[in-house]
């Protein structure tokens, strides 16, 4: 076993709060472990801070009409805030706009640059002409070809989640200026990672088949779909400025940026030690994610610092996790849709263990989940309150009822006793196993087995009955129930550390390690308890309609929002002309006609040149639908036309007549034909 174990988090976009979906892919999992490492007495370094840079915060700024400071400021010391509120451990939450993080990020880049390890090369990218800027991905938005969604980013749509190149977007323009974007050589610099495929091949394909399957699977498609070169530097005012000459206005790609940010983090917090934690083969990384930095955590990252050298260490593990949805539709920044992290701290205050409990009971592990208020409010009540709070408040209260609070001698054991204790280690071995393998889910489920063991043995053992004839026989009953207490301050440590922080208080007793649990005389005869108090308390009904009615809002606001948006955006008819007589009308001489030959007018792109047979003679219209039918579709067609218009001569040739076209409101003109055809000639009126 490895001396050290370096436990990272990715690190959380500073474009607005965390949200729940975060919370049960990446930062609960990770304290859990966390919080088992240190109670096993493992040195440990639990390293995460804010991502800062990338186009996330600049368009957080513009919509906001500040900096990208103002808003890196704003949401870095709310997120740090809610983590800490929240019980999550981390060493050290920094930031990459911090001067360390800007000093090693550029120094790593320079080294790798002067080593030659970088591919320079010039590329088309989209460009604003007006605001005369390169435009990232998401700076692009139009209509999604597979939705019709018509808010869709050059990257993604949010709507259908299908993924997009801003090629694919029907009408694109620029959230910058709204203009339409146009291609520009750029010159940037580029990872070459199909340089380091056959390394990656042999690392992860053949050297870390235990990790999890969506890991591994999407490892193995990225190598079989093979690695391209991936550009590390992009156009852009806000970032880490890429440190070498004419690189004027371009910065570290985020992608490149973000993860230098777990190494600069430890420099901040540990400028003399750091190299113990990224270079020693003695320590063990782990990085904690969501399934949508599995690229960037397993192939990205490890090539960078496998070009970098220098002894760093590599990933020992990545285990991440599913998307998690709520109430059946998925989480989104943009449609704020989400359960934020400082809103539920607020409208729960107390019952961060309930959120972390639930978190963890349904964490997506192998697939996404859903998260539900109503599932929050069983697991609490019939869990939490029903099973684990009631046998410890039951225990306590029995103890203080019938011994004054102390822990009694007991008698002899029967075997309904033997059985219950006989559990602890059993459970101990089993939430250990799912621990060390990433089980969280499966881990907390044998923590609650344990609770579920007590509150079965003290419903079976009746001590309040039994306290009527046999002291000697409570004693029993009572001592083996307070040993169970103690055992379950332990198992719950990692998942519920303010339960357990309140459960230690009614015990009387400081943390207990995890080397004590397993045994069933953690607390000695005669250790007085202090008095029971509830460690949870009921959720109501009008708790979580509240929250179910504010997810309503927030719904049909948006569904109002797209409909309105919809309705302004749908093509309108023309508005009416003003009204003519009917002596007006009547002058007008529309006739049906047959055309006898088409052909282009030269040097024009929308001119037809039509010869038509009009029943009364054969005569030329020049007609601009060139772009609307060929010459090949027109011959033959039978048209209306206006007969008696004035003659025009148009590129040389003498116009006699208009045709008679319906103009959609989607812009596009068509002719109007006969529903049957007619003799040349027929009048229309």
């Amino acid at each position: 076993m490895k001396k050290r174990n370096l436990i990272t988090c990715a690190l959380p976009y500073a474009n607005g709060p965390v949200h729940i979906g975060h919370l049960a892919g990446v930062y609960v999992p990770a304290d859990i472990y966390v919080r088992y490492l240190r109670m096993r007495g493992r040195e440990t370094l639990f390293v995460c801070g804010s991502d800062e840079h990338g186009v996330p915060i600049t368009m957080a700024a513009r919509k906001e009409g500040c900096s990208p400071q103002d808003i890196v400021d704003k949401y870095h010391s709310l997120i740090k805030k809610s983590f800490a509120d929240f019980g999550i451990t981390f060493d050290i939450y920094s930031r990459t706009s911090s001067a360390t993080h800007h000093k090693y990020a550029a120094e790593f880049f320079r080294k790798l640059y002067e080593e030659g390890k970088f591919i320079e090369k010039e590329s088309e990218q989209f460009y604003d002409p007006e605001a005369k800027v390169f435009l990232a991905d998401r700076y692009i938005v139009g209509t999604c070809p597979k939705c019709g969604n018509e808010g869709a980013y050059g990257d993604q749509c949010e709507k259908c989640g299908s993924t997009l190149s801003p090629e694919e977007l029907i009408n694109p323009h620029s959230k910058v200026s709204g203009a339409e974007p146009v291609k520009k050589m750029t010159k940037h610099w580029y990872l070459p990672l199909n340089e380091y495929e056959p390394w990656l091949r042999q690392w992860i394909l053949e050297g870390h088949k235990e990790w999890k399957s969506n890991v591994y699977g999407q490892c193995k498609s990225w190598l079989d779909g093979g690695l391209q070169p991936r550009a590390v530097s992009r156009d852009l005012d806000w970032g880490v400025p890429v440190p070498v000459e004419g690189a004027e206005g371009k910065v570290l790609y985020v992608w490149f940026d973000a993860p230098i940010g777990y190494i600069s983090n430890t420099i901040e917090l540990l400028p003399d030690s750091w190299e113990q934690w990224w270079k020693s083969p003695d320590t063990r990384m782990i990085h904690f994610i969501g399934k949508d930095n599995i690229v960037f955590h397993c192939i990205v990252f490890p090539s960078m610092l496998k070009a970098y050298g220098d002894g760093f260490i590599l990933p020992d593990n990545v285990p991440a996790n599913e998307f998690l949805n709520l109430e059946g539709d998925k989480i989104s920044t943009s449609r704020n849709w989400a359960v934020w992290l400082h809103e539920y701290l607020q409208d729960f205050p107390g019952k961060q263990d309930t959120l972390r409990y639930v978190l963890t009971a349904n964490a997506p592990e192998t697939k996404d989940n859903d998260f539900t208020w109503k599932d929050f409010q069983a697991r609490h009540n019939s869990e939490l309150l029903a099973i684990f709070g009631n046998f410890v408040n039951r225990a306590v209260v029995l103890t203080h009822k019938y011994f004054g609070g102390c822990i009694p001698e007991p008698g002899a054991f029967q075997d309904i006793d033997k059985e219950a204790l006989a559990q602890i280690p059993v459970l101990k071995q089993a939430i250990e196993e799912n621990l060390e393998t990433f089980k969280f889910r499966e881990a907390l489920r044998e923590a609650m087995n344990l609770a579920r063991v007590g509150n079965k043995y003290i419903s079976d053992t009746e001590p309040w009955a039994v306290a009527k004839t046999d002291m000697e026989r409570t004693a029993t009953i009572l001592y083996t129930s307070i040993q169970l207490c103690a055992s379950l301050s332990v198992a719950f440590a990692p998942f519920l550390p303010f339960s357990v922080e309140k459960l230690n208080r009614i015990l009387n007793v400081q943390p207990l390690s995890w080397d004590d649990f397993g045994r069933s005389d953690l607390l000695p005869v005669g250790h007085k308890l202090n008095q029971a108090e509830l460690l949870f308390s009921k959720i109501e009904d009008a708790e979580i309609e509240k929250q179910i009615a504010r997810l309503a809002e927030i719904k049909a606001a948006r569904e109002a929002a797209e409909a309105a948006a919809a309705a302004a955006a749908a093509p309108k008819s023309e508005p009416a002309k003003e009204p003519c007589t009917f002596e007006e009308f009547a002058k007008m001489d529309i006739r049906t006609a047959t055309v006898l030959a088409a052909e282009r007018v030269p040097k024009t792109d929308k001119l037809l040149k039509l010869t038509i047979d009009t029943g009364l003679d054969q005569r030329v219209i020049v007609s601009g639908i060139a772009q609307y039918y060929t010459p090949e579709e027109m011959v033959g067609k039978q048209i209306c036309i206006l007969a008696n218009l004035q003659p025009r001569t148009i590129r040389g040739i003498e116009s006699k007549g208009m045709i008679l076209m319906a103009k959609q409101i989607d812009g596009k003109m068509r002719i109007v034909t006969p529903e049957e055809r007619l003799t040349n000639g027929a009048t229309i009126g």
